[in-house]
C-alpha cells in the first residue's frame, strides 16, 4: 500500500540551513548555464541547427540554455514514435505506470533546490514562488499516481441476475502537451504525467520562454523507468509544430494552458476532422482569468489588503489566477487602498536570486511592452497610486503598479493584463459588488474578504468562478485540497489536481456479460 497523499511542504527559508541549500543550489545551476539540450524522440537524443534560447529574464544577457527546435518532419517522426508506443504502454499495469510517478517525484525531491533554483533564472521566480512550483509539481506526480491506481479497478455500476457489468476507462492515444511558461515546472508536469500514466504516450512541445525544466524533467522521467517513445521531447513553433499536431489525424488529445486567444484557436483546429481520422479529439484548456477580489464593508481590512496584494502581485501578476482587480465596498475603499499601497511599496523589487525580493521581472520584452501599454491605459482610465514604472536596461522589471477609481467595464478591469498590476474599484452595495465580480468573459479564481455570512451563502451560489475563495487571496490552489480550473472563457474548467481530471485522458468503456 502506498501512503496517502498529502502535499509536498514548502520550504521554510527562515531557516538559516535551508536558505544556504538554496544558496548552495543557485550556485550549481549558475554553473550550468548556457548549456545545449537535444530534443528527445523515441528515446534517441537529435541535435538540430535552429535552437530556442531560454534568457534570464532578470538579466536578458545571459543565455540559460539553448534547445534544439522541432520541425515538421521531426514532429512527425515523434508522431509516429507515440503511435507505436502507445501499442505497449497501454497494456502496462496501471499500477506499474504509477510507480514510474512516483520514483520521478522521489527523483524530483531529492533535487528540489535545484529544480526550483533553475526556474529563479528561467522564470525569474523569486525563491518562496519557485518552491511552490516545485513543490506543485512533485504535487501532481504523487496525486495522479494514486489517483491512477484507485481508476484503475474502474466505477461501481448495477448488475441484473445473470449478468456482470462493468465500467472500466481505457487509454485515448497520442496526447500533445502544451504548458505554460509560468508555472513551468508544475503545469509541464502535471499535463505530462497526467495522459502518461493514463496510459497515453505524449509530445511535449514546452513554452519557448522555458524550454530547459522541461529538459530536464524529460531526464527525471527517463531515470525513473518510463519506456522510449512514451514522452517524445519536442520544443518548436507553435505555429509550425504546434498547428501541425493539433491538426494531426493520430492525435487523439489536446492539453493546453496559455491565453484565450491561442486556446480558442486549438479549439477550432481540432474540431475539424481530418483525412483518415477515426475519433473526435478532446481538448483539455485553461485559458486565462480576469479575477476579482471582493471587498465586503464588515470585511477584516488588514486582512482584504494582504489578499489583494498577494493576489496582485505574487509572481509579478503572471498567474492567471491573479486577482488582478480590487473591487471594495465604497464605505472601506479608502482604507483598503491605502494599505495595499503601504504594503507594496515596502515589497522588494529585483533580482529574484537574492532572498529578500518579493518580486522579480517579467517572463520578456513582448511582455514587457504589452504590460507598460496597459499602464498608459490605466493612467487614462484612472489614477497611478503606486508604481507605474519599468526599466528594462538590465531585464525586465516593472514596478508593482496599482490603478485607482476605474470603471469597471474599463479595459484594466476587463482584458487580462497577466503582469503586476491591480485595478481598484467600489461598489455601493452587495448586488452590485458581485454584479462587477461576475460582469467579464472570464470565470476562473475569486475571493470575498467578508464576515457577513449571508453574503458569504449568496457568493457561494452567485459569484461564478470554478475556484472560489473566502476570507483568503485568490491564488495558491494546492493539488488534492483546491482543484483547478474555471468556467466561461478560462476554458473547459478541467479541475487540475482533482479527482475528476485523469478521467479526461481516458475513455470510459461498459463490458456486459451474460452468465
Amino acid at each position: 500500500m502506498y501512503t496517502p497523499y498529502k502535499h509536498e511542504p514548502l520550504t521554510d527559508f527562515s531557516i538559516e540551513k535551508n536558505r544556504k541549500d538554496f544558496e548552495a543550489a543557485l550556485e550549481k545551476v549558475n554553473g550550468l548555464m548556457g548549456k545545449d539540450y537535444d530534443l528527445v524522440i523515441d528515446g534517441e537524443r537529435i541535435s538540430t541547427e535552429q535552437k530556442i534560447v531560454s534568457i534570464n529574464p532578470a538579466n536578458k544577457e545571459e543565455v540559460v540554455g539553448r534547445v534544439s527546435k522541432a520541425n515538421k518532419d521531426l514532429a512527425e517522426k515523434a508522431m509516429e514514435a507515440a503511435s507505436e508506443s502507445f501499442k505497449t504502454w497501454r497494456n502496462w499495469d496501471p499500477e506499474a505506470r504509477a510507480g514510474i510517478l512516483f520514483r520521478a517525484a522521489a527523483i524530483t525531491r531529492r533535487r528540489k533546490h535545484e529544480f526550483s533554483a533553475l526556474l529563479v533564472k528561467e522564470a525569474g521566480k523569486p525563491w518562496k514562488e519557485a518552491d511552490a512550483d516545485t513543490a506543485e509539481a512533485i504535487d501532481f506526480m504523487e496525486y495522479y499516481a494514486r489517483q491512477m491506481i484507485e481508476l484503475a479497478k474502474g466505477k461501481p455500476v448495477q448488475s441484473r441476475e445473470g449478468e456482470r457489468n462493468q465500467y472500466v476507462y481505457q487509454p485515448s492515444g497520442v496526447a500533445v502537451v502544451i504548458p505554460p511558461w509560468n508555472f513551468a515546472f508544475a503545469i509541464m508536469a502535471g499535463t505530462t504525467v497526467a495522459p502518461i500514466v493514463t496510459g497515453n504516450t505524449v509530445l511535449l512541445k514546452p513554452a519557448s520562454a522555458t524550454p530547459v525544466v522541461a529538459a530536464w524533467f524529460v531526464d527525471v522521467l527517463e531515470q525513473a523507468g518510463l519506456p522510449k517513445g512514451v514522452v517524445n521531447f519536442i520544443p518548436g513553433s507553435g505555429a509550425e509544430v504546434g498547428d501541425y499536431l493539433v491538426d494531426h489525424p493520430k492525435t487523439a488529445l489536446i492539453t493546453f494552458t496559455g491565453s484565450r486567444d491561442v486556446g480558442l484557436r486549438i479549439f477550432g483546429r481540432a474540431a475539424v476532422v481530418q483525412p483518415g481520422q477515426k475519433h473526435l479529439k478532446r481538448v483539455i484548456a485553461e485559458m486565462g482569468g480576469k479575477d476579482t477580489v471582493v471587498v465586503d464593508k464588515d470585511a477584516d481590512l488588514e486582512l482584504a489588503a494582504q489578499s489583494i496584494f498577494a493576489s496582485a502581485f505574487g509572481f509579478a501578476g503572471q498567474k492567471c489566477s491573479a486577482g488582478s482587480r480590487a473591487v471594495v465596498h465604497e464605505d472601506v475603499y479608502d482604507q483598503v487602498l491605502n494599505r495595499v499601497v503601504e504594503i507594496t511599496k515596502a515589497a522588494v523589487t529585483g533580482n529574484p536570486e537574492s532572498y529578500e525580493t518579493y518580486m522579480g521581472p517579467v517572463i520578456d520584452q513582448a511582455s514587457f511592452n504589452k504590460i507598460m501599454e496597459y499602464i498608459e491605459i490605466g493612467k487614462q482610465e484612472g489614477r497611478i497610486v503606486a508604481g507605474g514604472n519599468g526599466d528594462n536596461s538590465k531585464g525586465y522589471f516593472i514596478e508593482p503598479t496599482i490603478i485607482a477609481d476605474l470603471d469597471p467595464n474599463g479595459r484594466i478591469q476587463q482584458e487580462e493584463i497577466f503582469g503586476p498590476v491591480v485595478g481598484f474599484s467600489k461598489f455601493k452595495t452587495f448586488d452590485e459588488g458581485l454584479e462587477i465580480a461576475n460582469n467579464t468573459e472570464y470565470g476562473l479564481t475569486g475571493a470575498l474578504i467578508s464576515n457577513n455570512r449571508e453574503h458569504i451563502e449568496r457568493a457561494k451560489r452567485e459569484f461564478h468562478v470554478g475556484n472560489l475563495y473566502f476570507n483568503r487571496n485568490c491564488t495558491g490552489a494546492i493539488v488534492g485540497y483546491q482543484p483547478f480550473g474555471g468556467f466561461n472563457m478560462s476554458g473547459t474548467d478541467s479541475k487540475a489536481g482533482g479527482p475528476d481530471y485523469l478521467a479526461l485522458h481516458m475513455q470510459a468503456k461498459t463490458i456486459s456479460e451474460m452468465l
